[in-house]
């Protein structure tokens, strides 16, 4: 009988001293993978974060995470020490990493709603269905993609379509307020009306939005910082299922 109980209680023991050194390994296993990938530290957004919230407040909406070097962003912060004085000059979703250049001066800020004009660009605004625009949903401060579908001038049966430009900022947004009604959890209201589109681009190019727009129909998709580069090849009816 006691013989049965001091192996009992020794079973326990290790099963215990097993547990722990189990947890053990499982917690650092994340941190042993990273090593031979060259980790760097990252600030990264945590919850939503409103445009024009002070340094002093976003210390709860951001945390420091590891992650391999080829991971992070160009201009993404390595330290939660980010001084003081300074606002977030757009609005910041969960998962991304932060940027310095979303840290401005509050005399920086302009007009709700839009962004400043990176230097050397200008503005330039088309208009666009629901649809063209992410469901309505782009807001200053997005990135986007800028495709384009032209018919082809000797076959008006056949069109192409071209992703023309990465990653194009945009400074504004202009549309009609989303109907005051109920939704089912997980939805938003569906948007009415088209929406006017600003975007920072140098002259070239925005002479090119003026044509594509004129000449043609523009989509936009929403991008991160870390949306990989997209292949500039045309696609028309004749190779859609190629």
């Amino acid at each position: 009988m006691k013989s049965r109980l001091i192996g009992g209680i020794a079973a326990l023991v290790l099963a215990i001293i097993g547990t722990v050194l189990l947890v053990n390994y499982v917690s650092n296993a994340d941190r042993r993978a990273q090593a031979s990938l060259d980790p760097v530290d990252v600030v990264v957004v945590e919850k939503p974060v409103p445009a024009g919230t002070t340094v002093q407040e976003l210390s709860s909406y951001i945390r420091l995470r590891p992650m391999p070097s080829t991971a992070k962003a160009d201009g993404a912060l390595t330290s939660l020490d980010l001084g003081s004085g300074k606002v977030t000059s757009v609005a910041l979703e969960p998962g991304e990493q932060l940027l310095g250049s979303r840290l401005i001066n509050p005399s920086e800020r302009i007009t709700p709603g839009s962004v400043p004009v990176p230097e050397g660009m200008q503005e330039v605004t088309i208009v666009l269905p629901p649809e063209s625009v992410v469901g309505g949903t782009l807001r200053a401060g997005d990135l986007v993609g800028l495709f384009v579908t032209l018919t082809d001038p000797a076959n008006q049966q056949i069109a192409n379509t071209q992703l023309v430009f990465d990653k194009v900022l945009v400074t504004a947004v202009q549309q009609a307020p989303a109907p005051a009604e109920t939704t089912a959890e997980g939805t938003s209201a569906v948007p009415s009306g088209s929406s006017f589109v600003t975007l920072a681009r140098n002259s070239t190019d925005a002479a090119k939005v003026i044509l594509s727009a004129r000449t043609g129909n523009i989509w936009l998709t929403k991008q991160s910082a870390t949306t990989p580069e997209g292949t500039k090849t045309a696609v028309s009816t004749n190779g859609i299922f190629q």
